[in-house]
């Protein structure tokens, strides 16, 4: 669990930094918020598309090091290079391009990480697992924000650099410490069969479905705050780097104290139950966030308890798909799960961005941020009942599932032989 979280640290801290630091760097190159977001957003079209490859091809993908980790260890020199050189670049284009190259590359290496969680552990421990995770990303997501706004003010290209050494080393921890099945079969099938596979897998999987709209929602939600928020802070309500810093703080405190509890008590109580019952607070908290015009300082103990629940949904999340995904296709749900994830990074910074630019002239003591946190919170309380419908989908597979099922290496079903 622990090798498996630092390899979460370094994806979390990637996209972190290149969330929060990469739209002040696009400021100065355009003022429109719906360009900055249509930048970011883009991470959502090869979120979309690779991982449905990507996903059953490492379900298939028999070599001597494995099924996961070929395609993990052939990302990882790409995200620390463009890592590297993104705050080098000399116009809003040239930008872009080396941030859609980090993207594609993030997005090789991490459906086939998805997938090695359920390949190498028991699923009684799959909440802990992910609060293990998830502590490892709040590590990452506090760093990450208040180092690198520290290093950002120093030198702009700071963070970034200081990014690109910390993700590739961490990145490589699972792929060097991680054991695997290896064996033999054909290494690849063709783009158009493992395509059609993914939607058969969600076709025969409704509940999968269900997961995957919730996860939508969490996603789009997510993308939409880490974009912003540095913007909301600075501009919308008129403060100052250090202002962001501690609230960034009071997120990843949050954050943190949801990856050390939820865990546990989700496999005690039931994941699907937790993630429910936390999500009321957390679209309720993003919903009372809108009321907000000026900056108190009271507000710090609000952010770190909504950030607790939402934290405690994200950290949650993960465990309860890997409950409901069938054993012979975990990488090609995973990769579902991951594209899932691209509709919502499109949706989120978008429909954030174009609200916050249109709205600009009614809530001009925002600059039209205020518009931010219920835009972000309605979709939250939306999927409350399918979440809540799973409940009993997890107990069904906690019963049928035998203990101990990590590694089992199954083939993915309905691929030819």
């Amino acid at each position: 669990m622990v090798t498996l979280g630092v390899g979460a640290m370094g994806l979390a801290w990637s996209l972190t930094t290149t969330a929060a630091y990469l739209p002040p760097l696009l400021r100065e190159f355009t003022g429109s918020t719906t360009l900055i977001a249509l930048v970011l957003a883009a991470e959502g079209v090869f979120a979309i598309t690779l991982p449905l490859v990507i996903g059953p091809w490492s379900d298939t993908f028999h070599t001597p090091l494995g099924r996961r980790r070929p395609f993990m260890l052939a990302a990882v020199g790409p995200i620390g290079f463009c890592l590297a050189l993104i705050a080098f670049m000399p116009s809003l284009w040239t930008t872009a391009l080396l941030v859609f190259a980090f993207f594609f590359a993030y997005y090789v290496y991490e459906p086939p990480y998805r997938g090695l969680y359920p390949d190498v552990l028991p699923d009684d421990v799959f909440g802990r697992a992910q609060g293990v995770q998830h502590l490892f990303r709040g590590v990452a997501l506090g760093a990450a924000l208040i180092g690198g706004g520290l290093l950002f003010h120093l030198w702009r290209p700071a963070p970034f650099l200081a990014a690109s050494l910390i993700v590739t080393a961490a990145c490589l921890v699972p792929i060097v410490l991680v054991r695997e099945d290896g064996g033999r079969g054909q290494v690849f099938e063709g783009v158009g069969t493992y395509v059609r596979h993914s939607w058969r897998v969600l076709r025969r999987n409704p509940d999968v479905g269900k997961f995957l709209l919730a996860n939508a929602a969490w996603e789009g939600t997510f993308a939409g705050a880490r974009t912003f928020v540095v913007l909301y802070i600075t501009v919308g309500l008129g403060q100052p780097l250090s202002t962001s810093t501690l609230v960034l703080a009071a997120v990843a405190g949050g954050y943190i104290v949801a990856a050390l509890v939820s865990g546990p008590v989700g496999d005690r109580l039931g994941l699907a139950r937790v993630i429910t019952a936390c999500s009321v607070v957390y679209g309720v908290g993003l919903l009372a966030g809108g009321l907000a015009r000026t900056w108190h300082d009271w507000y710090l103990p609000i952010v770190f308890v909504v950030a607790m629940f939402a934290g405690s949904v994200m950290t949650l999340a993960w465990g309860l798909l890997f409950k409901l995904m069938p054993a012979g296709d975990r990488g090609a749900v995973s990769g579902l799960a991951t594209t899932t994830k691209g509709l919502g990074l499109i949706v989120g910074p978008l429909l954030a961005g174009a609200l916050i630019d249109i709205l600009r002239p009614t809530l001009a003591s925002t600059s039209g941020y205020q518009a931010l946190w219920p835009v972000l919170g309605i979709p939250i309380l939306l999927v409350i009942p399918l979440v809540a419908s799973l409940a009993a989908a997890e107990k069904r597979s906690a019963a049928e599932a035998p203990a101990g099922d990590g590694g089992s290496g199954d083939r993915p079903s309905g691929l030819p032989l």
